[in-house]
């Protein structure tokens, strides 16, 4: 048995709002739409990963969702631009990282991060 795709599931009761958040800021497409369900993804190869963790890390909560991406200063000025609340950052992780954190239009925080 060989594990192909973990998703997460966001529970909401406004699926559209969705779109605004992880397609039009993000870049993400919508792979999925049955109506009670969006799946947004990329076609692109990604790693399988599940994170089980204590805290954030430099002191901040535990985030509900990491999404690595190729240019944080870019992402950052995208969401402040389309007004979504930053709660950390952009910061510089002792661990190679830089990233953010952002509420999602669900109060989902998200870690936002690329390697550096």
């Amino acid at each position: 048995m060989k594990v192909k795709r973990i998703v997460a599931n966001v529970d909401t009761r406004n699926i559209a709002a969705a779109k605004s958040f992880y397609q039009d800021v993000l870049g993400l497409d919508l792979l999925m739409d049955h109506g009670w369900i969006g799946t947004y993804g990329s076609d692109e190869q990604m790693g399988i990963q599940i994170s089980f963790a204590q805290h954030g890390g430099s002191n901040t909560p535990t985030p509900n969702l990491s999404i690595e991406v190729d240019d944080v200063d870019a992402a950052f000025e995208r969401m402040n631009r389309a007004g979504f609340t930053i709660e950390y950052g952009p910061a510089d992780e002792p661990w190679g990282v830089r990233r953010f954190y952002v509420r999602d239009p669900f109060g989902q925080l998200v870690n936002i991060l690329a390697h550096i």
